[in-house]
C-alpha cells in the first residue's frame, strides 16, 4: 500500500498546485512595516559581497536573491539565526555570521522585502546533452519510482508560489545541485513536512545535475 501512496505523490501536488503555480508569482509580498529604504543599507553593506546589492549573485555557488519571495527570504534568514544558544535550524557557517549583524527581526523583514522588489537576471541552461532529460524531471518527474514533477510546486516557470515554495526558476545550476543533494543527505532539514528531502531521495546525482540545469534556463 505505501508504494501506492508514493505513486500518486505526484499527481496529488500537480493538481493540488497548478492552478496557484500557473499565476505569475509576486516578486515581493511586503508587509506594512518593510522599509526598502533600510532593506537596501542592509543589502549594500551586509549582502552585496556574496549576492551583489540587488541579490543578483554573479558567484554560481550563491543563489540570487533578486525576486523571490519576501516570506520565504524572512524564513531563511530566520532558519539561519541560532536562538539562546540552541543549533540554527539551517546550519551555514558564513550564513550564521551574516545573520547575526541583522540585530532586529525588522531588519530581517527589510532586506528581504528588498531583495524581494528587485528584479532577478535570469540564467540559461548550459548542457544541450541533457537539457531533454531534464525538462522531462521538472515537468513530469518518475512515476516508477514516484518521484514528483518540480512544477507541480514550483510552476511551469519556475516562478513557485510566494509564501509556499520558492521561486527556482533561473537560479545557479550549481546552487540548485547543491541544495537538492543536501536535502538527499539530510545536511539541509528545514524543508516543511520534509517535502524536499522525500523528493531529493529519490533522485541519482545525473538526475539532480539535468534538472538543476534546465531550471537554471527557466524564465
Amino acid at each position: 500500500m505505501r508504494s501506492k501512496h508514493f505513486l500518486l505523490l505526484p499527481l496529488i501536488l500537480f493538481t493540488g498546485t497548478l492552478a496557484q503555480a500557473n499565476e505569475p508569482a509576486k516578486a515581493a509580498q511586503l508587509t506594512p512595516k518593510a522599509d526598502l529604504v533600510k532593506g537596501q543599507q542592509i543589502a549594500s553593506g551586509v549582502c552585496a559581497t556574496c549576492h551583489n546589492a540587488d541579490g543578483n549573485s554573479s558567484i554560481s555557488t550563491n543563489p540570487k536573491l533578486a525576486g523571490q519571495s519576501a516570506e520565504y527570504l524572512y524564513k531563511q534568514l530566520k532558519n539561519f539565526r541560532s536562538v539562546d544558544g540552541k543549533p540554527a535550524e539551517r546550519p551555514n557557517a558564513v550564513m550564521g555570521g551574516m545573520v547575526m549583524t541583522l540585530a532586529t527581526d525588522d531588519d530581517m523583514r527589510n532586506v528581504a522585502a528588498w531583495f524581494a522588489s528587485q528584479t532577478q537576471k535570469g540564467g540559461q541552461a548550459k548542457n544541450g546533452e541533457t537539457v531533454e532529460f531534464g525538462q522531462k524531471l521538472y515537468r513530469s518527474g518518475d512515476l516508477s519510482k514516484g518521484l514528483p514533477a518540480c512544477a507541480g510546486c514550483h510552476g511551469p516557470a519556475g516562478a513557485g508560489v510566494p509564501a509556499q515554495y520558492p521561486r527556482i526558476g533561473g537560479q545557479h545550476a550549481d546552487y540548485i545541485e547543491t541544495q537538492l543533494k543536501t536535502f538527499r543527505s539530510g545536511e539541509r532539514s528545514n524543508d516543511p513536512n520534509k517535502m524536499m528531502r522525500l523528493v531529493a531521495i529519490k533522485m541519482t546525482d545525473a538526475e539532480i545535475k539535468a534538472v538543476a540545469d534546465y531550471i537554471a534556463g527557466l524564465h
